[in-house]
């Protein structure tokens, strides 16, 4: 079984390739939050895949991550995998998602990395990729996560196909530190009123089940703690009607399978 987190749809197309590859079934985190977890069958592996945000594994992920031993029969006996989708390096990602994983007795036997197209924009310097460099990242992460799958499948231990950054422990202790602090947050989104046609997609898409539509049809943020600031709800806003503060203004809009060529 795979068990993944995924905002705009860079980690649910990697979860499906290897879905694809060997029959394992899915299930998405955020759906999982409280309840019993599926029975593991026999020798089944254990698969646990999710998107970096500040150089750190989800907030979301890292709880599940701390109880799935708890919540998982005899989950500490199988084969366990992860993955992580970046647009540039994860930093110590992967080392924090261990040191959690620990708490409910459990490790990674391998991990892998793939770097994807760039979704953050709540930073005036940082925008979605170029369509040729978008492009030219799909390629690389298929050819890549085509090498990791026979490895997954075969079960292969002490397997680390990391893009690490050369300072790994400032960007994920200190700069996520930051993020976590100031930047993870629903405050600052707001929908142009003038842009809005109170679709829907925004909250439909929104994997916290963060957004409501108000009377007027137009979202609201709950600003109940839950917020990802995955940007799922700006990215597929069909008119770009939805903000974050003034810092998204003019730029560009990234979800997997918006550009399909």
């Amino acid at each position: 079984m795979i068990f993944y987190f995924s905002g705009t749809g860079n980690t649910r197309w990697a979860v499906e390739e290897v879905r694809h590859a060997t029959g394992d079934a899915i299930y998405d985190i955020a759906d999982l939050q409280e309840g019993p977890l599926p029975a593991l069958q026999t020798d089944e592996r254990i698969g646990l895949c999710f998107p970096v945000h500040a150089w750190r594994p989800p907030l979301l992920v890292r709880v599940f991550a701390r109880e799935l031993g708890k919540r998982l029969h005899d989950a500490s006996s199988h084969y366990l995998w992860a993955l992580c989708t970046a647009g540039d390096d994860i930093g110590e990602t992967m080392d924090i998602l261990e040191h959690d994983l620990e708490q409910g007795g459990l490790r990674a036997h391998s991990k892998f990395s793939l770097l994807m197209p760039e979704t953050y924009v709540g930073l005036p310097f940082m925008d979605v990729d170029p369509l040729a460099r978008e492009r030219e990242k799909r390629r690389k992460a298929k050819d890549d996560l085509s090498a990791y799958i026979p490895r997954i499948i075969n079960k292969e231990r002490g397997v680390e196909h990391l893009h690490l950054s050369h300072w790994p422990r400032v960007n994920s202790r200190l700069l996520g530190w930051g993020f976590y602090k100031w930047l993870i947050s629903d405050k600052p989104f707001r929908c142009e009123a003038a842009r809005c046609t109170g679709c829907g997609v925004c909250a439909k898409v929104c994997p916290v089940a963060n957004i409501r539509m108000d009377g007027d049809k137009h979202p609201r943020w709950q600003h109940n703690g839950r917020c990802l600031t995955c940007f799922a709800c700006y990215h597929h806003c069909p008119h770009h009607a939805i903000e974050w503060g003034g810092r998204t203004r003019k730029k560009g809009q990234y979800y997997f399978g918006k550009n399909k060529t």
